[in-house]
């Protein structure tokens, strides 16, 4: 056992392993509220893209392709307080918008893993289907700074972990593990700067 893990470690894409890299790095940043996180996360999306796509993980590599222009969107989000709109500032939903994003998520969720099922295009399909569309709804999240977005994060990562390491994306299921300790980080750092920002404004 130990050696067939340690086989398919070593096989791994040198793309990959940079791809892990510039993940971890946009984790990291995006927690410390850095707009770096964004240059980081559109070259490492842009290696996954490529990647899973050439692995039978076609909703992985559309969901990477996504993240690349998200993190286009979320590098303009960040940067473009001062210039011509004020400052976006890290802000929290009402239950009710929570609600809203979970039904959507769900409903979408097995919509798009019984066409999987149905036309064969994925190994896991259901598994598949929940990790892009929460991702995507919560990278939309991390762009508009809702500080919720990293308990989500917390069951994605959780789910992606499995589903990489059940389709052979042993580094990145790793990465994923990682993934997990750094949302817990995250969200505390966020909401630090969430209350001091709070009395800040309250001034």
């Amino acid at each position: 056992m130990l050696a067939e893990i340690w086989a398919q470690f070593s096989q791994q894409s040198i793309w990959e392993a940079i791809a892990v890299a510039l993940g971890i790095a946009y984790v990291i940043l995006a927690a410390r509220e850095s707009v770096w996180c964004w240059p980081a996360a559109f070259l490492s999306t842009a290696i996954y893209t490529l990647l899973f796509w050439n692995g039978l993980l076609p909703m992985q590599s559309f969901l990477h392709f996504f993240y690349m222009a998200m993190a286009v969107y979320g590098f303009y989000v960040w940067t473009r307080g001062g210039i011509s709109q004020p400052e976006l500032h890290i802000h929290r939903w009402r239950w009710g918008y929570h609600t809203g994003f979970i039904s959507l998520g769900v409903l979408l969720t097995f919509s798009l893993g019984g066409l999987l099922t149905l036309f064969e295009a994925s190994q896991k399909p259901y598994l598949d289907g929940f990790v892009m569309v929460f991702s995507m709804l919560t990278t939309y999240m991390m762009a508009r700074k809702v500080l919720e977005n990293w308990l989500y994060w917390l069951v994605i990562d959780s789910a992606a972990v499995v589903l990489y390491w059940q389709t052979g994306y042993l580094l990145t299921a790793a990465m994923f593990v990682l993934y997990l300790g750094l949302a817990v980080y995250g969200f505390i750092n966020w909401l630090k700067l969430y209350r001091a920002q709070d009395q800040t404004l309250s001034i």
